[in-house]
């Protein structure tokens, strides 16, 4: 779904995070590409567009983005991390064959929350691993 710079700058100011260029052109990758992607897909994208663009800003803009609850980041391999910016409870599931990743919705209560009882749980992730549909074709 297309977003106008007006309303990508208003959500930004929504979540206390003043808008720039590369903000914007951040939200407004993440918002066209749902595809949980790394900083090296979200830099290439946008370079051609932003030529003095780092991947130090796409990192700051990103860990300011999570801190204000803009994205979810995503730890499924050890060695990457991807970024969501859907951040309603749903569960992840990726590919082990193509490496995409799938959201799929979470019903009922899946933790026995009586087990951590006294815990303080700041949130919760489930990640499934296999091969896709597509890949299993």
């Amino acid at each position: 779904m297309k977003k106008s710079n007006e309303w990508m700058m208003d959500y930004l100011r929504e979540h206390n995070i003043k808008p720039s260029t590369i903000r914007i052109k951040v939200l407004e990758f993440l918002l066209n590409n749902r595809i949980h992607p790394t900083v090296d897909e979200i830099y290439k994208s946008l370079i051609e567009d932003i030529p003095t663009l780092s991947k130090t800003s796409i990192y700051n803009t990103l860990d300011l983005f999570s801190e204000k609850g803009v994205v979810k980041i995503l730890a499924l391999c050890e060695k990457e991390l991807r970024y969501d910016i859907d951040t309603n409870s749903h569960g992840h599931f990726k590919c082990e064959k193509c490496g995409k990743v799938y959201d799929f919705p979470l019903e009922g209560n899946l933790i026995i929350k009586d087990e951590l009882e006294g815990f303080k749980i700041n949130s919760e992730n489930i990640h499934l691993y296999g091969i896709c549909k597509k890949c299993n074709e």
